[in-house]
């Protein structure tokens, strides 16, 4: 039956350009099973001060990952993949690329990572009245002006890495609402740009730009985004077996594909995502009651207003100690593969003290805009009466992933948000119980792993590219419950006592400890 679903086209396939991988997910239309994968792994470069991936890596990396799944379906059922059902693109939020009326990039592509627009960031918080990051596209936008950079004067339209890759295979400048919520605010009533946010930026850019016309169209999830032109299928696949006309679904951000990938856009529900940085999304049931520097405004893929808390920092540091280790395997004459070496480390974990022993981890290779770092530096750091065993020592690392995300929560149990449950994603949850167990103590909340955990964002945006076929006006929740997890896999797990104290402990440690990572950045 997986190869009629091929052969037929009864799939969808959704591709995530992510921080560190370009992914590529093909699934059953009917259920939402994965048919075939492929990726590309890719780094971020630091080019002139700025943090940026060169749009050429971007179309390489792109036709390997595609490349990749085509020759998966080519493995797995003999036959090669000359059409799909729909197709969707999804991508890192944020970032700056501004364009010329000859769609001519006019400035290296600057990503969500660049914390150089605090000066815009603090002039948008304060005439648009709700919290504007360092990374949102506005605030890109508005420090190039603050600036006097001589390209502004030549934009004609600016976006975000998927709203680019969708532009480049449909034609068309679109951007779906929970990716456009990160380039600047969305009106959760109008599932659009807030109208009278946008006539405040324009009192404040005083005539220098025009910033409606620049934005990219906002789409809800379902809409219809446009076909896949010739040009496009060419990009995607220069052997030419891809055809066109491909319907296409709108792009979105990796907030919003992860939101998808653990059936979190109701409210009272939120999801973790850990990756490169990490991030939490709660789907609101009301407004905040206030502007909060440690929460984001953005929305689901469908436009619910969602508070989400981004932490630059995430699970790279804890990936390079396993490396560490894993060449100390090798050292000692007995190699391992990655995954059993990250496995053995985390379970590890397990016997530690619930304070990790007095030991302090801080995986901040980036600044942290949270902790009030404007850089990062790794730190390990104890006092001479910790008990430093592995297991506290692995303990302490998982904690530390979780560290600056707990600080941005804790401004949302003060504004009284409930949650219900926590779904989490990303490569750190694959070893069972580990960090999730750690998770539900950091939020003092149930935490969801489900069997597309490992997936991620791919396969989210494949079921958002699947939603561009269900019939006209199902819902997005309906379609989530009643067609891709009606008889999904998911563990469950509760916060135990002891590990919700000795987190608290572990994180008061903590944040009295941010003031050697500031000493840090300052002497280093």
């Amino acid at each position: 039956m997986t190869a009629d679903a091929v052969a037929s086209g009864r799939t969808a396939l959704g591709i995530e350009l992510g921080s560190t991988r370009i992914k590529a997910c093909l699934i059953d239309t009917e259920d939402a099973s994965v048919l075939a994968v492929g990726s590309h792994a890719w780094e971020n470069q630091y080019v002139d001060g700025v943090w940026t991936y060169d749009l050429d890596e971007v179309w390489s990396g792109l036709q390997i990952a595609f490349a990749a799944v085509a020759g998966d379906v080519r493995d797995r059922y003999g036959i090669e993949l000359t059409t799909v059902g729909s197709i969707g693109v999804s991508a890192m939020m944020h970032g700056y690329l501004p364009f010329d009326a000859n769609g001519q990039l006019l400035v290296p592509f600057r990503t969500w990572r660049n914390t150089s627009t605090g000066r815009a960031a603090a002039e948008l918080t304060e005439a648009l009245g709700v919290n504007i990051p360092l990374r949102w596209s506005i605030a890109h936008l508005h420090q190039a002006i603050l600036d006097d950079e001589p390209h502004v004067p030549q934009i004609s339209s600016f976006t975000t890495l998927a709203g680019y890759v969708h532009w480049k295979l449909t034609g068309r400048s679109v951007l779906g609402v929970g990716d456009a919520s990160g380039m600047f605010p969305i009106d959760s009533a109008t599932r659009d740009y807030d109208g009278g946010m946008l006539d405040a930026y324009d009192r404040l850019a005083d005539g220098r730009v025009d910033v409606r016309s620049l934005l990219p169209e906002v789409l809800v999830s379902g809409a219809d985004a446009g076909e896949l032109t010739e040009d496009g299928a060419a990009l995607l696949d220069p052997a030419g077996t891809l055809a066109s006309g491909i319907p296409m679904c709108p792009p979105e951000g990796d907030a919003g594909t992860g939101m998808v990938a653990t059936n979190a856009v109701a409210p009272r529900t939120g999801n973790v995502s850990a990756g490169t940085s990490i991030f939490a999304m709660v789907v609101l049931e009301r407004p905040l009651s206030s502007v909060h520097e440690e929460i984001d405004l953005v929305t689901t893929p469908a436009g619910d207003a969602v508070a989400m808390v981004h932490c630059n920092n995430g699970a790279s540091e804890l990936g390079a100690w396993a490396g560490l280790f894993g060449e100390f395997a090798v050292a000692l004459g007995s190699p391992a593969d990655a995954d059993a070496v990250f496995g053995a480390l985390l379970t590890q974990a397990l016997e530690a003290e619930p304070d990790a022993g007095g030991v302090l981890a801080y995986n901040t290779l980036a600044g942290e805009p949270i902790a009030g770092l404007e850089e990062g530096r790794p730190l390990v750091v104890r006092t001479p009466g910790s008990d430093f065993t592995l297991a506290n020592f692995m303990r302490a690392q998982v904690y530390g992933v979780f560290g600056t995300l707990s600080l941005g929560m804790e401004v949302l149990a003060g504004e009284d948000v409930a949650l219900d449950r926590m779904f989490a994603h990303g490569g750190i949850f694959r070893t069972a119980g580990v960090a999730q167990r750690f998770l539900a103590a950091a939020v003092g909340a149930p935490v969801a792993v489900g069997d597309t955990a490992s997936e991620g964002g791919a396969w989210g945006m494949a079921v958002l590219a699947a939603f561009r076929q269900a019939p006209a006006g199902t819902q997005l929740s309906e379609f989530l419950d009643g067609t891709v997890f009606a008889s999904a896999a998911v563990s469950v797990v509760e916060p135990d006592g002891a590990d919700v104290q000795g987190y608290a402990a572990y994180l008061e440690r903590y944040r009295a400890g941010l003031a050697i990572e500031a000493a840090a950045v300052r002497a280093l």
